[in-house]
């Protein structure tokens, strides 16, 4: 079997264990919240776009925010984020999120020092209130090299139909990359927590880290007849400080 029929077999397999999710979801009247994160050009929306794929679209929706209003800009910080939490049977994904304020307006200066800090103290504690409503949180960190950020970055600029994605911010990823380094750092010691832990991914290889992410999504809710998968323990585990240095995330 080739190496693309063995990722679209596999890729198959998990998503029908997700259909089964989100029935168990709907059923149940679960709330489950997936929050991705990660360096520009990491692979969160191929790796959405294949959690979604052949879910009902009635049930799941898909959270992009873009830059805050004036008025937003005056609320409470995670005001604009609290009302696309998930109600009941619901799956909300939030291509990126609240972590804005620890990775992007950090480290372009959008925002202060005082608001900074305060987010890093505040976000486990707004996470927990979210736990304890009976919302299932869910936080996966995805991380690519310089290297592999630069090609996937010029491959946006040649191709017609990947222009959506460029932005002014792309332009700064390589050349902040370190400063964006130590920002994830800094966040993901900050802000994991029992409640809502981060799950970190190398995603290089990006078909192995949409299904490390699908198998690892599937084993965060119990659903009936769930089929077990194989595990990428190679590129995607719970977090902690080894992460830094182990070669899990890129330095």
């Amino acid at each position: 079997m080739s190496k693309n029929n063995s990722y679209s077999k596999s890729l198959r397999n998990v998503q029908i264990e997700l259909v089964k999710l989100q029935r168990h979801v709907i059923a149940r009247g679960r709330k489950i919240l997936v929050i991705l994160e990660g360096r520009d050009a990491a692979g969160k929306d191929g790796t959405i776009k294949r959690i979604t794929e052949h879910l009902s679209p009635r049930d799941i929706r898909v959270v992009a925010l873009p830059k805050p209003s004036d008025t937003e800009t005056s609320q409470w910080y995670f005001q604009r984020y609290a009302q696309h939490l998930p109600a009941a049977g619901e799956i909300v994904l939030f291509n990126r999120s609240w972590y804005n304020r620890a990775g992007v307006e950090q480290v372009m200066g959008f925002c202060t020092a005082q608001q900074y800090h305060e987010f890093l103290r505040t976000a486990p504690v707004f996470e927990s209130m979210l736990a304890e409503a009976g919302i299932t949180v869910i936080k996966y960190y995805l991380d690519i090299t310089r290297a592999e950020q630069k090609e996937r970055l010029q491959d946006r600029r040649k191709d017609p139909l990947k222009q959506w994605k460029i932005s002014p911010i792309d332009d700064q990823a390589l050349k902040h990359f370190d400063d964006y380094t130590k920002a994830r750092n800094a966040m993901l010691l900050a802000t994991d927590s029992a409640a809502a832990p981060w799950i970190v991914v190398h995603a290089d290889d990006k078909k192995a880290a949409r299904l490390a992410i699908i198998a690892d999504l599937i084993t965060r809710v119990d659903y009936e007849n769930a089929v077990p998968h194989e595990t990428f323990s190679d590129i995607l585990c719970r977090f902690d400080e080894t992460c830094l240095t182990n070669g899990m995330l890129a330095s």
